[in-house]
């Protein structure tokens, strides 16, 4: 997997905890991590152009592989030039394996986390889960599909992203430790099968995650850590439940990234809280990704540091946002953040924002989504920068109450 077009670099090691300040070399740039990944699902981020994700000082961005699978399929986007052409982003770019989707649309819905209890009415889609793959329903026009592991490889080789990851089956929460050791068992031998189709390809081109999984069992998350260390990935990525609350995730991924080669980038899956962040850079994670800024901006929240809160006179612990719909903004001549250097808050008032949410323009998403995006920019900006002095512990007190 050594290739001059990628390397991982680790600058600087916290004296007082496991975070690390580390250099990710891709062939579309360098990422500084610990970074945020921001969602560009089906080739967008809702709410945002390629443009200002770059103006807001946004690194790394991702796509999703079952989505563009389905449409527009990926002879287009091949065709197109590879993702990076087709949506006009030249940054670093990573796409999941599609397992995800087919597990969360399998029980009942597309946003569906496999870290908590969520439920939902959607209708399911997932018909069977064996040795060969995943065979499901496309949610667009109902037709069946099969995605292997030698598909997934095959599909994100087409399009084309900097780092790609091995298919897995991503258990829920409930089900049982004997389920769990048997959904893991399976996702190693599908990782073994995407390893070798990846091996088909070109080098220098792409860099494979491989992903741990064993849900909230020390012993499986031990057995996962020492199976995708003796393969060559690049790197790895927490995948899996994660527990049904914030206190078991914090146990699950000190037991996941205990055992894990601390050589290679470390990415998490699915979580982009600002407490979550704090805790996965202490525990050593490089790299995140959630489509909770962009999702949260386009229902009228917006992320605040605990200042904002003391200003308006509220205790910062209850939340990490506030939601601008709240008729106490209706006439708030303030921007969101009189601290933030973004577009939105150099040009806005709460007020007027309040006001596009109210009537329901769509200038509203994309200026509340620009903003997000800056903040979580910002706020990794400032977690590398105190650690590179050191001093992570006392930043993180300027960001969660």
């Amino acid at each position: 997997m050594d290739s001059q077009n990628f390397n991982f670099d680790i600058m600087f090691r916290s004296s007082t905890s496991k975070a690390r300040l580390g250099r990710l070399l891709t062939p579309h740039g360098v990422v500084e991590t610990p970074a945020f990944i921001f969602c560009a699902t089906k080739a967008a981020i809702k709410g945002a152009t390629p443009q200002n994700m770059r103006q807001e000082n946004t690194q790394i961005i991702l796509s999703n592989t079952y989505h563009l699978m389905l449409q527009p399929g990926l002879e287009i986007v091949a065709k197109m030039g590879g993702l990076h052409q087709f949506m006009g982003w030249d940054g670093p770019m990573l796409t999941d394996s599609g397992g995800f989707q087919i597990f969360s649309l399998g029980h009942g819905s597309v946003a569906e986390e496999v870290k908590g209890r969520r439920q939902s009415s959607r209708p399911k889609s997932l018909l069977n889960i064996n040795e060969e793959g995943a065979t499901f329903k496309s949610y667009i026009d109902g037709k069946r599909h099969t995605l292997t592991p030698e598909k997934s490889i095959q599909v994100q080789r087409a399009l084309g992203a900097d780092l790609i990851v091995v298919l897995d089956e991503c258990t829920p929460f409930h089900v049982d430790k004997a389920y769990t050791e048997r959904s893991m068992h399976m996702s190693h031998r599908w990782a073994e099968r995407s390893l070798r189709e990846f091996q088909k390809g070109p080098s220098g081109i792409q860099a494979l995650y491989g992903i741990t999984q064993g849900g909230v069992y020390p012993d499986l998350r031990k057995i996962s850590a020492d199976f995708v260390n003796t393969l060559p990935f690049f790197g790895h990525a927490v995948g899996g439940s994660l527990g049904a609350n914030k206190a078991q995730m914090a146990e699950v991924i000190e037991m996941a990234m205990e055992p894990l080669d601390p050589s290679r980038p470390v990415h998490l899956l699915g979580i982009g809280g600002i407490s979550d962040i704090f805790y996965g850079v202490q525990q050593g994670i490089d790299t995140f990704d959630c489509v909770h800024p962009t999702r949260l901006a386009r229902h009228g929240g917006v992320l605040v540091p605990p200042v904002v809160w003391e200003s308006l006179g509220e205790d910062p612990r209850k939340r990490e946002h506030m939601n601008l719909r709240n008729a106490r903004f209706r006439e708030d001549p303030r921007p969101i953040d009189e601290t933030c250097g973004c577009q939105t808050c150099q040009t806005m008032s709460r007020g007027y924002l309040h006001h596009l949410l109210k009537v329901g323009e769509l200038l509203a998403m994309q200026l509340l989504t620009i903003h997000n995006v800056h903040f979580m920019n910002r706020l990794l900006t400032s977690i590398r920068q105190s650690l590179a002095m050191d001093r992570l512990e006392e930043e993180k007190k300027k960001w969660v109450a």
